[in-house]
């Protein structure tokens, strides 16, 4: 009954958006995305650049979190006709995620879409690599909301990257743009907010800040509180958890004040993270980084991943967080081998992605 519905809503969005595309095409370019209601900071820093090469191009933001992915309550599904309303006379359409009109709808000929990830890459495998797994969407109703069609530009951080973006996109290699996300500038502009944090957790101060920035999956509330356990009563460190915001019963280690997952990683003295695209942002920064995965196993088969942690980074990747505790006390990294998983898998590291991934859109208007 479930396939059934959804067939019959996207012949249904299909048959009203064929109305809709009589619709002059504007200069315009729709930013569409379900991973929040507000702009991302990658969203801003680009529409803005785009702003400064393309000033009279207008700029569409349809931006709605959904917090239900079971099924389509009425007031998305009105979203989802604006949504389509705007698309039909643009230029361009770029998202972040998934996008029903954009993968459902038969679009014009001149209009350009880019898939630009919300992610810099993908260690665990998503979208279509992972339909039809234990973590994944069902694969019948991937095929019917034909999940990922229609993109004609997809950006990847890499070559190595890209293999990965074809397979969860079904896309080919020739629609690739390799080119790294805004954020990167951000990461390494050099600036640091150690002075303010400390300053609102004053129980951090003259303490070697230790970031644990973990991926969202069962289990992980429990993870962190095992992880905090063994650094509570270290005098050297102090552990800053910064949970994914899905993750529920992690209140309780809050910090003071407010601070994006880059500002803790620049102003800590070592990270601490899992399956997390996270982890090649913050490689980045050339600062010891390791990989708290005690759940390797159980996510290897239920999930499955593009890059293996435990073999790549083996000296850092630890199941067992007293190990982790040790080693990170050491004193010892492997810079080199870091280095080298950072090159691997984000070839632009420059300062001026943003600009650079600007002028690849405007080319296309």
């Amino acid at each position: 009954m479930k396939l059934l519905i959804i067939k019959l809503f996207v012949v249904f969005i299909r048959a009203l958006y064929a109305f809709m595309k009589v619709r002059k095409t504007e200069n315009k370019i729709v930013w569409l995305s379900r991973q929040s209601n507000e702009k991302s900071e990658d969203m801003k820093m680009l529409s803005e650049e785009i702003s400064r090469l393309s000033p009279e191009t207008k700029q569409v933001f349809r931006l709605c979190r959904l917090k239900d992915e079971s099924g389509l309550s009425i007031s998305y599904i009105f979203f989802i006709l604006r949504d389509m309303w705007e698309i039909a006379s643009a230029r361009i359409a770029i998202t972040d995620t998934y996008s029903i009109p954009v993968s459902c709808l038969n679009h014009k000929a001149d209009l350009k879409v880019f898939q630009i990830w919300h992610a810099l890459g993908a260690v665990k495998k998503f979208s279509l690599q992972s339909a039809g797994k234990a973590q994944g969407r069902d694969i019948n109703v991937a095929r019917a909301m034909c999940m990922h069609k229609n993109y004609d530009f997809v950006v990847a951080p890499s070559q190595k990257n890209a293999e990965f973006y074809c397979e969860a996109f079904g896309c080919s290699k020739d629609k690739i743009v390799i080119a790294s996300l805004p954020r990167v500038d951000v990461i390494l502009d050099g600036s640091s907010r150690y002075d303010e944090f400390v300053k609102l957790n004053p129980q951090c101060e003259n303490k070697r800040i230790i970031t644990y920035l973990p991926t969202f999956r069962d289990g992980d509330s429990e993870y962190i509180k095992k992880l905090y356990k063994a650094f509570e009563n270290d005098s050297e460190y102090a552990l800053v958890v910064s949970p994914h915001p899905l993750t529920k019963g992690a209140d309780e280690y809050n910090f003071k004040g407010s601070f994006s997952s880059y500002d803790l990683a620049k102003l800590s003295y070592e990270i601490i993270t899992d399956y997390s695209a996270t982890s090649l942002e913050c490689s980045l920064l050339n600062k010891p980084l390791w990989f708290y995965i005690p759940d390797y196993e159980k996510y290897k088969e239920e999930q499955g991943f593009n890059i293996d942690i435990k073999e790549e980074m083996k000296f850092a990747s630890f199941v067992n967080e007293n190990e982790l505790l040790t080693a990170v006390k050491s004193g010892y990294y492997d810079f080199e081998s870091l280095k080298a998983f950072s090159d691997k898998y984000i070839e632009n590291q420059g300062t001026d992605n943003t600009e650079k991934l600007a002028e690849i859109i405007c080319n296309q208007l």
